[in-house]
């Protein structure tokens, strides 16, 4: 069982920063689903929330 089906969440949004904070390692990478232990459709439903949360300037690139 993964993060999302253990919590009823049905769409993974770009918009919620504080699920997507725990996908991102501290240097800024989307963590890889060997670590996530998330199924490979939400894996890249999250890869994709993360890309457009950076790019609306919700999420920074890197971390410093």
């Amino acid at each position: 069982m993964d993060y999302f089906t253990q919590n009823n969440v049905k769409h993974i949004d770009y918009k919620d920063i504080e699920i997507l904070r725990m996908f991102v390692s501290p240097s800024g990478k989307i963590m890889p689903r060997r670590r996530t232990k998330l199924s490979a459709k939400n894996q890249r439903n999250v890869a994709q929330a993360v890309k457009r949360a950076r790019f609306m300037g919700m999420l920074p690139f890197v971390q410093k």
